[in-house]
């Protein structure tokens, strides 16, 4: 039997976001992300069959279809789960003393975030690495590719256009202004201690 992955509920009302719209969180939350979970079923089924008969014909093809949804799936449930917030930073805060000792300054991370943001083809994640004890800022296109193996997400920015062309159309600088006003820096808080 396949396992069977469930859509997480939105953790805020749709229209808690300051700059994304209750249009784009139903579009973005209840489409796209509804998307990834039943790809990932999808394949669940899939390599059930396969193991089932023992025929694993078209394994290459179900394995990429594998890592592009359950990755979707990872990086959407993470990106909801740090925002309703209303932006504002602790600079006492754990994850704030780890990025100025990483980066230097938290406005240095920021600007960096920000321009591997406006650069990404789908993803910029500050991810733990446990590799070296440090934070970095990951570029991740298409949900898997450039993803570096042991590294933990943190706080993910999607910056696929169906993140934001409802509101701010080819904007998408906008959009990553908006998506810092509303980022839950406690959340970020509790998933950094959770890694490190």
């Amino acid at each position: 039997m396949a396992y069977e992955h469930k859509l997480p509920a939105l953790p805020f009302p749709y229209d808690k976001l300051k700059g994304i719209s209750k249009q784009t969180n139903e579009w973005h939350h209840d489409k796209h992300f509804k998307a990834y979970v039943d790809g990932r079923n999808d394949v669940e089924k899939k390599l059930a069959d396969m193991r089932a008969k023992g025929d694993f014909a078209g394994i290459r093809g179900i394995k990429l279809l594998e890592s592009h949804n359950a990755s979707g799936m990872i990086l959407h449930t993470l990106y909801y789960d740090i925002l309703g917030g209303d932006g504002s930073v602790d600079m006492n805060a754990d994850i704030v003393k780890k990025i100025i000792e990483d980066f230097g300054s938290f406005e240095l991370w920021k600007k960096e975030f920000i321009e591997v943001a406006k650069a990404a083809r789908g993803w910029s994640i500050l991810c733990f690495d446990p590799s070296d004890n440090r934070l970095h800022n990951y570029m991740v296109d298409f949900q898997d590719l450039q993803a570096v193996w042991g590294a933990i997400p943190v706080l993910p920015i999607d910056v696929w256009e169906h993140a934001y062309y409802h509101d701010q159309g080819p904007d998408r600088a906008k959009y990553i202004d908006a998506f810092f006003n509303n980022i839950d820096w406690k959340k970020v808080e509790q998933k950094f201690k959770a890694v490190k």
